[in-house]
Parts: structure tokens; C-alpha cells; sequence
């Protein structure tokens, strides 16, 4: 066999030629999905200052007291400015990820035992199913009583909300693995932890990091709601005052802040998630 040696660096040109020509062709997607994007939220914008200033009512829908986007970004700005912002941002996000660390503590290893375990599913499965359908928003007089200070009350708020929905992802991801495999790595000699923690537990991750993510949502939904009630300090505080002293806009500030670090939280939950499992990439979706 005659190797020609300048077919080499011919063949590797046209490599990276191939690989060059991926990566813009790539970079141009993006390019176009992220100026899509900002368009459809400068459209929002638009419809909304237009629909403000125009004093527009449909009957069923009414933006007569609705302060317009103009209005929302100078009271954003006198908020960025004032020292109060540090203090509420600080609060909801201490009592929101403290409640949504224990919720997925927790709620990862009862789902792997519920979901793996007849004896387990049998012993909490009742109580679980119970206490599944109560709202977090139930939770608020009972968690009063409960704890000694305004401060725990909320982190249990916020962790009774993140916790069904990582259970039952976690649990719906023990259950959906293929029983050959998990026979598979027994007929191979693993054992129980050593099959918990090499078979069962990255098997189940895409669910649980599903679970996460949404947990995530729900935990800002509840802490919001909590800091409502029984809050000194935090976004959710910060929202319901606005509305009680008529400050409109602080409002709209208010809510634009909640969905700003929620989107930020699940957007991280994700990350991490996608490192954790990566041999799972979602297939189908057109660019």
C-alpha cells in the first residue's frame, strides 16, 4: 500500500473547513433565535405601552390603572438605587433555595426508596398521596403554628411546594427504567447500593432533573406568596406593599423581578442538570 504524505494535510484541510463551516452555520442559528426572541418580547413591550397610554378596555380585560412600561422602568431604576433591593433579593433568595435544597434532599431519596421499594411505597405512599394535592398557600396558617419565627415558616412554605413535583419525577424515573438492565447489573454482581448508585440513580437523573426544574418554579410561587403574609423583607413583601400603598408600578417592578430570578434559578437547575447527565440530549426539536 502507497501512502502519499500530502494527502494529509489536503484531507485535514478540508476537516476543518467542514468543522468551520458547522460552527457558523451554528453561530447564525443562534444569531437568528436569539434576535427572534427579542423580538417577540419587544412586540410584548410595544402591544403593552400602547394598550396603557391608549387607556384600552375590553371589557374583560381592562389596562385603564395598568401603569405602562415607561412607568415600570423609572420606578425599576428608583428600586435598583435604593438600598432596600439588596435587603429583599438577599431574603427570597436564602428562603428559596434553603426550602428547595431540602425539598430535593429529601425528595430525591424518597422517591428512589418509593420507587424501588414495595415495603417503602407501601409505608408513605398513603400519606404522600394525601398530602400531595394541598396547595403551598395551605400551608401558610399551619406553618405559623408550627415554627417559631416568620422565617422558618416561609423556608417550609417554599420546600412543601419544590417537594411533589422532585418525588414524583424522581419516583415516575425509578419506575420507567428497563428491568433488564437493573437484572442485567444484578447477574453481573452488583449489589443493592453499589446497584442504587451505578444503575438506578443515573438512570432516573433526566427525570429528576426534570423534577428540579419545575420544583424550582414552584418554590418561588409559594415563598411569594408566603412573603405576602407573613414577610418583612423579599420580593413577594415588596410586590403586595407596592399594591397596598397604590404604587402601581412598584407592581409590575415587583413581578418582573419574581420572574427574572425564577427564570435564573430554573435556567441553572438545567445547567447543572445537562452537566450531570451528559449522555441525555433532548432529540426532535427543530432548530
Amino acid at each position: 500500500m502507497t501512502v502519499v504524505p500530502d494527502a494529509f494535510p489536503a484531507a485535514a484541510g478540508r476537516v476543518a473547513r467542514w468543522v468551520g463551516r458547522g460552527v457558523q452555520a451554528a453561530s447564525a442559528i443562534d444569531r437568528t433565535r436569539l434576535l427572534t426572541r427579542a423580538l417577540s418580547l419587544g412586540a410584548a413591550a410595544l402591544i403593552w405601552q400602547w394598550a396603557s397610554s391608549h387607556h384600552l378596555s375590553l371589557r374583560v380585560i381592562d389596562f385603564r390603572n395598568v401603569p405602562a412600561p415607561t412607568e415600570v422602568a423609572g420606578a425599576a431604576a428608583a428600586l435598583v438605587a435604593s438600598p432596600k433591593l439588596g435587603h429583599h433579593v438577599r431574603s427570597s433568595l436564602f428562603r428559596v433555595f434553603a426550602g428547595f435544597a431540602a425539598a430535593a434532599v429529601v425528595g430525591i431519596a424518597l422517591g428512589l426508596l418509593v420507587g424501588r421499594l414495595k415495603r417503602a411505597a407501601d409505608l408513605f405512599s398513603p400519606l404522600l398521596e394525601v398530602m400531595r394535592p394541598i396547595p403551598g398557600v395551605a400551608w401558610i396558617p399551619l406553618a405559623i403554628l408550627m415554627f417559631p419565627s416568620s422565617e422558618l415558616s416561609m423556608v417550609f412554605i417554599t420546600f412543601m411546594g419544590a417537594l411533589f413535583p422532585i418525588l414524583l419525577n424522581t419516583v415516575h424515573g425509578v419506575e420507567g427504567l428497563d428491568r433488564r438492565v437493573v437484572a442485567g447489573s444484578r447477574a453481573l454482581g452488583a449489589r443493592s447500593v453499589a446497584l442504587f448508585r451505578e444503575v438506578i440513580l443515573p438512570g432516573a437523573l433526566p427525570s429528576i432533573v426534570t423534577g428540579l426544574s419545575i420544583g424550582m418554579g414552584t418554590a418561588w410561587f409559594c415563598l411569594v406568596t408566603a412573603e405576602m403574609i407573613s414577610g418583612q423583607y423579599g420580593i413577594g413583601y415588596y410586590t403586595w406593599e407596592s399594591y397596598n400603598l397604590q404604587r402601581y408600578p412598584d407592581i409590575v417592578v415587583g413581578m418582573l423581578f419574581i420572574g427574572f430570578f425564577g427564570m435564573v434559578s430554573s435556567a441553572l437547575v438545567k445547567a447543572i442538570g445537562a452537566r450531570l447527565t451528559p449522555w441525555y440530549r433532548l432529540e426532535g426539536r427543530t432548530p
